[in-house]
C-alpha cells in the first residue's frame, strides 16, 4: 500500500509541476480540482517543489494564483535540494573571492536560486553558508606538498559537514607522520587553493585545524555534534589567514 502511495504522489508532483510550467497563474483551488486531491494537500505538495529548488512565484489580487517563474531556466536540469544547496554554497565562496573577472552577474543567480526555497530552507542554507569562510591567498612556500583531495575523503567530508556528524579520519602531517582523529567538522576556510577543515578534535578535547589534501581516509560516525559560535575557533582561524 505505500509503495502505491507513494508512486501516486510522484505522478501526482509531476503533474502539478508540469500545470505550473504552463506560465498562466492558477489558483490552489483550480489546482487540487484538476488533481482530485484537497487545497491542503496541494500547499504541501508546493512546498516540497520549492524544496526540491523549483522556484515557484505566488500573484496576489485579482487573478492571480501560483507558477513557475517564467525567466528561470536552469528548471530543465532538475537540480535535487542538496545539489541547489551545493551550487549556491559555491556561488558564494566565489563572490567571497572578490574576483572581479567573470562574476559580475553571480549576486543575481544566488538570489534566484535562493528565493526558490522555502523560508525554512533558506534558513538552513545561510546558516550553512556562514560556516564557509574565506580567507588569503596561501603563500608559494605552502604549495609545495599541495596535492588534489581524494575523491572519497572529499565526499565523507562533505557530508559530515552538512549533516553535522562526526567523522574518523587519518591525518598525515607535514613531517609524513599519520595519526588517526575523531573530530567535528565545525567550520571550512578556503585559503586558495587549499581548503581547511576547522574542527573539534575529540581525541585531543580542543580545537584543530586539519589540511583537507592531507586527510588519507575518512568514515563518518554515527554521532552527531551542534555547531559552536565561530568565535570559539577563532584563534585557529587566524592562525591559518597568516599562514
Amino acid at each position: 500500500m505505500a509503495r502505491r502511495t507513494d508512486g501516486a504522489r510522484i505522478e501526482r508532483l509531476r503533474r502539478l509541476e508540469a500545470m505550473l510550467r504552463s506560465g498562466e497563474p492558477t489558483t490552489i483551488d483550480t489546482l487540487a480540482v484538476e488533481l482530485g486531491t484537497s487545497a491542503r494537500t496541494i500547499r504541501r505538495d508546493l512546498t516540497l517543489l520549492r524544496e526540491q529548488g523549483v522556484p515557484i512565484e505566488a500573484e496576489r489580487g485579482r487573478g492571480g494564483g501560483v507558477r513557475i517563474d517564467r525567466t528561470w531556466g536552469v528548471g530543465r536540469m532538475q537540480l535535487s535540494y542538496a545539489e541547489a544547496v551545493d551550487l549556491l554554497v559555491s556561488l558564494s565562496v566565489a563572490e567571497q573571492m572578490d574576483s572581479p573577472l567573470l562574476m559580475a552577474e553571480l549576486g543575481g543567480v544566488r538570489r534566484k536560486l535562493m528565493a526558490s526555497f522555502s523560508t525554512e530552507m533558506r534558513g538552513r542554507v545561510r546558516r550553512l553558508k556562514a560556516r564557509i569562510l574565506v580567507g588569503p591567498s596561501v603563500h608559494a612556500g605552502l604549495l609545495a606538498g599541495h596535492r588534489a583531495v581524494l575523491p572519497r575523503v572529499a565526499e565523507r567530508l562533505h557530508q559530515a559537514f552538512f549533516e553535522q556528524r562526526t567523522l574518523s579520519i587519518a591525518y598525515k602531517s607535514k613531517e609524513e607522520q599519520v595519526t588517526k582523529r575523531s573530530v567535528q567538522p565545525h567550520y571550512l576556510m578556503l585559503c586558495h587553493p587549499i581548503w581547511y577543515v576547522v574542527a573539534w578534535d575529540e581525541l585531543r578535547d580542543d580545537v584543530r585545524t586539519f589540511r583537507c589534501d592531507r586527510i588519507t581516509d575518512a568514515r563518518l560516525g554515527e554521532d552527531s555534534f551542534r555547531v559552536l559560535h565561530q568565535s570559539r575557533f577563532e584563534t585557529a582561524l587566524e592562525h591559518i589567514r597568516i599562514l
